[in-house]
Protein backbone atom coordinates (compact mmCIF):
# COMPACT_ATOMS: atom_id res chain seq x y z
CA UNK A 1 0.00 0.00 0.00
CA UNK A 2 1.13 3.76 -0.92
CA UNK A 3 1.76 5.46 2.30
CA UNK A 4 3.96 8.45 3.36
CA UNK A 5 6.62 9.09 5.75
CA UNK A 6 4.18 9.92 8.91
CA UNK A 7 2.70 6.90 8.31
CA UNK A 8 5.62 4.59 9.27
CA UNK A 9 8.39 6.63 11.20
CA UNK A 10 6.45 7.66 13.65
CA UNK A 11 5.71 4.26 14.44
CA UNK A 12 9.43 3.43 14.40
CA UNK A 13 10.69 6.18 16.41
CA UNK A 14 7.85 4.77 18.68
CA UNK A 15 9.20 1.12 18.90
CA UNK A 16 12.85 1.89 18.57
CA UNK A 17 13.58 0.45 14.95
CA UNK A 18 14.14 2.00 11.52
CA UNK A 19 12.81 1.79 8.44
CA UNK A 20 15.27 1.54 5.59
CA UNK A 21 15.05 3.70 2.19
CA UNK A 22 16.67 1.87 -0.71
CA UNK A 23 16.71 3.86 -3.87
CA UNK A 24 15.34 2.35 -7.10
CA UNK A 25 16.88 3.35 -10.44
CA UNK A 26 15.71 0.11 -11.97
CA UNK A 27 12.92 -2.75 -12.16
CA UNK A 28 15.92 -5.22 -10.76
CA UNK A 29 15.84 -2.57 -7.67
CA UNK A 30 12.12 -2.24 -7.30
CA UNK A 31 11.42 -5.72 -7.57
CA UNK A 32 14.15 -6.71 -4.93
CA UNK A 33 13.03 -4.25 -2.41
CA UNK A 34 9.47 -4.76 -2.71
CA UNK A 35 9.77 -8.94 -2.64
CA UNK A 36 12.31 -8.37 0.46
CA UNK A 37 9.82 -5.88 2.30
CA UNK A 38 6.96 -8.48 1.95
CA UNK A 39 9.09 -11.72 2.91
CA UNK A 40 9.90 -9.91 6.18
CA UNK A 41 6.28 -8.30 6.23
CA UNK A 42 8.32 -4.96 7.17
CA UNK A 43 7.23 -0.96 5.54
CA UNK A 44 9.92 0.21 3.44
CA UNK A 45 10.57 3.33 1.75
CA UNK A 46 11.69 3.32 -1.89
CA UNK A 47 12.37 6.01 -4.79
CA UNK A 48 15.42 7.82 -6.17
CA UNK A 49 17.55 10.84 -5.41
CA UNK A 50 17.89 13.76 -8.31
CA UNK A 51 21.65 12.87 -8.54
CA UNK A 52 20.28 9.71 -10.06
CA UNK A 53 17.84 10.95 -12.41
CA UNK A 54 20.79 10.42 -15.24
CA UNK A 55 20.18 6.46 -14.59
CA UNK A 56 16.21 6.24 -14.62
CA UNK A 57 14.45 9.27 -15.42
CA UNK A 58 11.20 10.58 -13.26
CA UNK A 59 8.77 10.38 -15.76
CA UNK A 60 10.68 6.78 -16.85
CA UNK A 61 10.17 5.29 -13.03
CA UNK A 62 7.43 7.05 -11.32
CA UNK A 63 5.03 4.81 -12.95
CA UNK A 64 6.56 1.33 -12.23
CA UNK A 65 7.43 2.48 -8.31
CA UNK A 66 4.03 3.69 -7.81
CA UNK A 67 2.10 1.15 -8.95
CA UNK A 68 4.20 -1.55 -7.53
CA UNK A 69 3.98 0.21 -3.69
CA UNK A 70 0.21 0.27 -4.46
CA UNK A 71 0.21 -3.46 -4.96
CA UNK A 72 2.56 -4.46 -1.65
CA UNK A 73 1.01 -6.32 0.80
CA UNK A 74 3.12 -3.84 3.34
CA UNK A 75 3.42 0.29 3.65
CA UNK A 76 5.29 1.49 0.91
CA UNK A 77 6.43 5.19 0.78
CA UNK A 78 7.60 6.20 -2.82
CA UNK A 79 10.12 9.13 -1.62
CA UNK A 80 11.70 11.47 -3.96
CA UNK A 81 15.32 11.41 -2.32
CA UNK A 82 17.81 14.59 -2.01
CA UNK A 83 15.84 16.83 -4.23
CA UNK A 84 17.90 20.11 -5.70
CA UNK A 85 15.53 22.03 -7.13
CA UNK A 86 11.82 23.16 -6.80
CA UNK A 87 10.87 22.32 -10.36
CA UNK A 88 12.13 18.69 -9.35
CA UNK A 89 10.47 18.53 -6.15
CA UNK A 90 7.33 19.51 -8.10
CA UNK A 91 7.31 17.14 -10.62
CA UNK A 92 8.18 14.58 -8.59
CA UNK A 93 4.63 15.46 -6.84
CA UNK A 94 2.65 15.74 -9.69
CA UNK A 95 3.97 12.01 -10.91
CA UNK A 96 2.60 10.99 -7.66
CA UNK A 97 5.49 10.46 -4.88
CA UNK A 98 3.92 10.26 -1.60
CA UNK A 99 7.23 11.87 -0.22
CA UNK A 100 9.81 14.27 -0.97
CA UNK A 101 13.22 15.10 0.82
CA UNK A 102 14.50 18.95 -0.06
CA UNK A 103 17.58 19.23 0.30
CA UNK A 104 18.74 22.95 0.96
CA UNK A 105 21.86 22.48 2.81
CA UNK A 106 24.13 23.64 0.70
CA UNK A 107 22.26 26.60 0.75
CA UNK A 108 22.36 29.70 3.06
CA UNK A 109 20.33 29.26 6.38
CA UNK A 110 17.96 31.79 5.22
CA UNK A 111 17.49 30.25 1.93
CA UNK A 112 17.14 26.83 2.74
CA UNK A 113 14.80 27.92 5.63
CA UNK A 114 12.11 29.50 3.26
CA UNK A 115 12.71 27.31 0.27
CA UNK A 116 12.29 24.36 3.04
CA UNK A 117 9.33 26.30 3.94
CA UNK A 118 7.32 26.58 0.64
CA UNK A 119 7.65 22.91 -0.42
CA UNK A 120 6.17 21.82 2.85
CA UNK A 121 3.35 24.03 2.03
CA UNK A 122 2.70 22.86 -1.08
CA UNK A 123 3.72 18.81 -0.50
CA UNK A 124 1.19 19.00 2.63
CA UNK A 125 -1.65 19.84 0.16
CA UNK A 126 -0.88 16.66 -2.21
CA UNK A 127 -1.07 14.94 1.10
CA UNK A 128 2.56 13.69 0.63
CA UNK A 129 5.22 14.46 3.35
CA UNK A 130 8.26 16.12 3.20
CA UNK A 131 12.36 15.43 5.17
CA UNK A 132 14.24 18.17 5.57
CA UNK A 133 17.99 18.10 5.65
CA UNK A 134 20.01 20.67 8.29
CA UNK A 135 23.92 20.50 9.01
CA UNK A 136 25.84 18.72 5.89
CA UNK A 137 26.36 14.64 5.06
CA UNK A 138 29.75 14.70 3.02
CA UNK A 139 30.90 12.25 0.41
CA UNK A 140 32.40 9.24 1.65
CA UNK A 141 34.11 8.75 -1.50
CA UNK A 142 36.48 11.54 -1.31
CA UNK A 143 37.60 10.27 1.82
CA UNK A 144 39.62 13.65 2.92
CA UNK A 145 36.21 15.80 3.51
CA UNK A 146 36.56 17.05 7.17
CA UNK A 147 32.83 16.72 8.45
CA UNK A 148 33.15 17.93 11.91
CA UNK A 149 32.27 21.25 11.33
CA UNK A 150 28.97 20.01 9.42
CA UNK A 151 27.37 18.48 12.05
CA UNK A 152 24.27 19.27 12.80
CA UNK A 153 23.50 21.13 16.52
CA UNK A 154 20.54 20.18 18.79
CA UNK A 155 19.26 24.21 18.42
CA UNK A 156 19.56 24.12 14.93
CA UNK A 157 17.73 20.73 14.52
CA UNK A 158 14.57 22.42 16.90
CA UNK A 159 14.72 26.36 15.06
CA UNK A 160 14.69 25.17 11.52
CA UNK A 161 12.13 22.02 12.38
CA UNK A 162 9.82 25.15 14.04
CA UNK A 163 10.34 27.25 11.08
CA UNK A 164 9.37 24.77 8.33
CA UNK A 165 7.35 21.98 9.42
CA UNK A 166 9.42 19.15 7.68
CA UNK A 167 7.99 15.66 8.55
CA UNK A 168 11.45 14.43 8.95
CA UNK A 169 14.81 15.52 9.86
CA UNK A 170 18.46 14.11 8.02
CA UNK A 171 21.09 15.16 10.65
CA UNK A 172 24.69 15.11 9.94
CA UNK A 173 26.60 13.39 13.03
CA UNK A 174 29.83 11.78 10.95
CA UNK A 175 28.42 9.71 8.37
CA UNK A 176 28.63 10.31 4.56
CA UNK A 177 27.61 9.09 0.91
CA UNK A 178 29.02 6.61 -1.27
CA UNK A 179 31.81 4.18 -0.25
CA UNK A 180 33.82 5.11 3.00
CA UNK A 181 38.03 5.15 2.11
CA UNK A 182 38.37 5.41 6.01
CA UNK A 183 36.13 4.41 9.15
CA UNK A 184 33.33 6.24 9.74
CA UNK A 185 32.96 8.13 13.27
CA UNK A 186 29.49 8.59 14.17
CA UNK A 187 29.06 11.27 16.71
CA UNK A 188 26.15 9.33 18.87
CA UNK A 189 26.48 11.62 21.73
CA UNK A 190 25.70 14.65 19.34
CA UNK A 191 22.52 12.36 18.33
CA UNK A 192 21.43 11.95 21.57
CA UNK A 193 21.39 15.33 22.36
CA UNK A 194 19.52 16.47 18.98
CA UNK A 195 16.86 13.52 20.07
CA UNK A 196 16.43 14.89 23.52
CA UNK A 197 15.94 18.57 21.62
CA UNK A 198 13.02 17.60 19.40
CA UNK A 199 10.64 15.18 18.81
CA UNK A 200 10.46 14.94 14.80
CA UNK A 201 11.37 11.51 13.23
CA UNK A 202 15.50 11.48 12.52
CA UNK A 203 17.47 10.60 9.49
CA UNK A 204 20.48 8.74 8.72
CA UNK A 205 22.07 9.25 5.28
CA UNK A 206 25.57 7.59 4.14
CA UNK A 207 24.38 4.24 5.72
CA UNK A 208 26.54 1.88 3.24
CA UNK A 209 29.39 0.91 4.67
CA UNK A 210 28.44 1.28 8.58
CA UNK A 211 29.14 -1.32 10.96
CA UNK A 212 26.23 -3.32 12.35
CA UNK A 213 26.81 -1.26 15.75
CA UNK A 214 26.57 1.83 14.01
CA UNK A 215 22.97 1.23 12.97
CA UNK A 216 22.47 -0.51 16.44
CA UNK A 217 23.55 2.38 18.31
CA UNK A 218 21.66 4.86 16.19
CA UNK A 219 18.90 3.10 15.87
CA UNK A 220 18.54 2.65 19.89
CA UNK A 221 19.02 6.29 20.15
CA UNK A 222 16.93 7.74 17.70
CA UNK A 223 17.21 7.00 13.99
CA UNK A 224 13.78 5.74 12.83
CA UNK A 225 14.69 6.03 8.54
CA UNK A 226 18.74 4.95 7.09
CA UNK A 227 18.92 5.67 3.97
CA UNK A 228 20.77 2.76 1.87
CA UNK A 229 21.89 2.51 -1.91
CA UNK A 230 25.63 1.63 -2.67
CA UNK A 231 25.19 -1.90 -0.78
CA UNK A 232 22.45 -2.53 -3.50
CA UNK A 233 24.77 -1.45 -6.12
CA UNK A 234 27.76 -3.59 -4.69
CA UNK A 235 25.24 -6.46 -4.78
CA UNK A 236 23.71 -6.38 -8.15
CA UNK A 237 28.40 -5.54 -8.94
CA UNK A 238 28.84 -9.07 -7.85
CA UNK A 239 25.65 -10.55 -9.80
CA UNK A 240 26.57 -9.38 -12.78
CA UNK A 241 30.32 -10.67 -12.11
CA UNK A 242 29.47 -13.76 -11.30
CA UNK A 243 26.70 -14.13 -14.10
CA UNK A 244 29.95 -13.22 -16.67
CA UNK A 245 31.75 -16.43 -14.57
CA UNK A 246 29.57 -18.49 -15.33
CA UNK A 247 28.33 -17.30 -18.89
CA UNK A 248 24.80 -17.34 -17.92
CA UNK A 249 23.41 -14.59 -20.19
CA UNK A 250 21.56 -11.51 -19.80
CA UNK A 251 18.03 -12.66 -18.35
CA UNK A 252 19.56 -14.80 -15.91
CA UNK A 253 22.15 -12.40 -14.64
CA UNK A 254 19.60 -9.97 -14.13
CA UNK A 255 17.87 -12.55 -12.34
CA UNK A 256 20.66 -13.19 -10.31
CA UNK A 257 20.92 -9.16 -9.80
CA UNK A 258 17.56 -9.20 -8.25
CA UNK A 259 18.60 -12.33 -5.54
CA UNK A 260 21.67 -10.69 -4.85
CA UNK A 261 19.73 -7.24 -4.17
CA UNK A 262 16.94 -8.90 -2.50
CA UNK A 263 19.07 -10.94 0.18
CA UNK A 264 21.24 -7.15 1.00
CA UNK A 265 18.04 -5.94 1.50
CA UNK A 266 16.89 -8.65 4.04
CA UNK A 267 20.01 -8.25 5.51
CA UNK A 268 19.00 -4.03 6.52
CA UNK A 269 15.73 -4.99 7.15
CA UNK A 270 16.85 -7.53 9.65
CA UNK A 271 19.41 -5.46 11.00
CA UNK A 272 16.99 -2.28 11.19
CA UNK A 273 14.23 -4.31 13.33
CA UNK A 274 11.63 -3.06 11.10
CA UNK A 275 10.76 -7.06 10.10
CA UNK A 276 7.36 -7.82 11.12
CA UNK A 277 6.57 -4.10 11.45
CA UNK A 278 3.95 -3.88 8.79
Amino acid sequence: MLVNLNDVLKKAQEGKYAVGLFNTTDSDMLQAVIDAAEELNSPVVIGTAEVLLPYGELQLIAPSVIAAAKRAKVPVVVHYDHGLTFDRCMEALKLGFSSVMFDGSVKDYETNLAETREIVKIAHSFGASVEGEIGHVGNAIDGDEDLTDMYTTPEEAKAYIEATGVDALAIAIGSAHGVYKKKPMLNIERLKEIRAAVDTPLVLHGGSGLSDDDFRNTIREGIAKINIFTDLCLAGDRATANGNAKNIGYLDTRSLKVQYIKEAVKEKIRLFGSEGKA
